[in-house]
């Protein structure tokens, strides 16, 4: 009885050895993949998106890099940096990817987790990045491209500005343009501060219906540049474009958009931009737009919905569709236009028509 009980215990001993030896042996089978970003056959992808992997482990970091993590397209690697924190690795493109295009990435099974786990298999995805392989099509402004200025409510002057080109007011009166020391005609007026002619709703006919017409395409070209799909570049720099050059493409924030230093917007004479920006848009004194490589600021498009402030001395360039509205700081000066579907208000400020 002794002997055969002492054998069971034996063999109870040898099973759970055997159970824990088990466990130990981590053959890589309990090691997934929680999420892909983005996530597998995905189209309309940023052309600045950073990749990203998240394991179901939390793995050894040293086992995290470009040899594990790559994205090729085609059979061509793309440089980029590999980081790893929590259960997330990340691979950031170090230049910008190409438009309408389709990219592979891959975290191969040198990959491994803190107790030696890996993947049962490398883990592949694909997506196809967003913006057209052709020039963006620019935003039709209708009618109300014959205006440096359109406004809904009202437009203010503090002080004494500079305006080359015809500005517009409607559904708004003409006592709702202040500070311009305006000497009325028919259907128009004129000011010291305008080198072309001034309007508002309340003048004669065909102002009146002119107006409502380029109030009306204003809208339109707003929406228009709102709704564009696929922006080629998502939250880019968090919506801080201080310093940097922007080329050709679609933009897109759902947040606001601040600019603290210079901007250059680089690119052709037929390049198209539009900047779609969910809030608001400020540029800080003194800061500058500059444009390179023959880029005109005609086809430059701010969409805007939120208040748009350019700072003191700043320098703007391109359309501003604004929902809410604009206003010019002490000195500050744009090449092109202010759009704004409430009131524009000026303050020493130069404001000249795009060529």
């Amino acid at each position: 009885m002794k002997t055969k009980n002492v054998f069971s215990i034996l063999t109870l001993l040898m099973v759970i050895s055997l159970f824990a030896c088990k466990k130990d042996d981590k053959t890589g089978s309990n090691l997934t993949a929680i999420e892909t970003d983005p996530v597998n056959n995905l189209t309309g992808v940023a052309r600045n998106k950073t990749i990203a992997f998240t394991f179901s482990e939390v793995m050894d970091p040293l086992t995290i890099n470009s040899s594990t993590f790559t994205l090729k397209q085609g059979s061509t690697a793309i440089n980029g940096a590999v980081s790893y924190s929590g259960t997330t690795a990340t691979f950031t493109p170090t230049s910008t990817l190409a438009a309408g295009t389709s990219y592979t990435a891959t975290v191969s099974t040198g990959a491994k987790s803190m107790t030696g786990n890996t993947l049962a298999s490398n883990s592949v995805w694909t997506f196809t990045t967003g913006g057209s392989t052709s020039v963006l099509a620019s935003v039709n402004l209708g009618t109300s491209a014959n205006y440096v200025i359109l406004a809904k409510t009202g437009i203010t002057n503090i002080a004494t500005s500079v305006i080359t080109g015809d500005l517009g007011l409607s559904p708004a009166a003409t006592t709702y343009i202040t500070g311009l020391a305006l000497t009325n005609a028919t259907g128009n007026a004129t000011s010291a501060q305008v080198t072309g002619l001034v309007f508002a709703a309340d003048m004669a006919n065909p102002t009146p219906s002119n107006l409502t017409t380029a109030v009306s395409n204003m809208a339109t070209a707003y929406t228009d540049a709102a709704g564009r799909p696929f922006p080629d570049f998502l939250e880019l720099y968090t919506g801080n474009i201080g310093g940097k050059t922007l080329v050709p493409g679609l933009y897109k924030w759902t947040t606001s958009v601040t600019m603290p230093a210079d901007v250059t917007i680089s690119g052709s004479a037929t390049d198209v931009w539009i900047f779609q920006i969910a809030g608001n848009l400020t540029v800080s004194s003194a800061a500058k737009i500059t444009l390179a490589g023959g880029a005109l600021a005609k086809n430059i498009f701010w969409q805007v919905s939120g208040q748009v402030t350019l700072g003191t001395t700043s320098h703007f360039e391109g359309v501003v569709l604004s929902m809410t509205g604009i206003s010019l700081q002490t000195g500050a000066s744009i090449n092109g236009r202010t759009l704004a579907q409430t009131a524009v208000t000026l303050d020493a400020n130069t404001v000249k028509k795009p060529n």
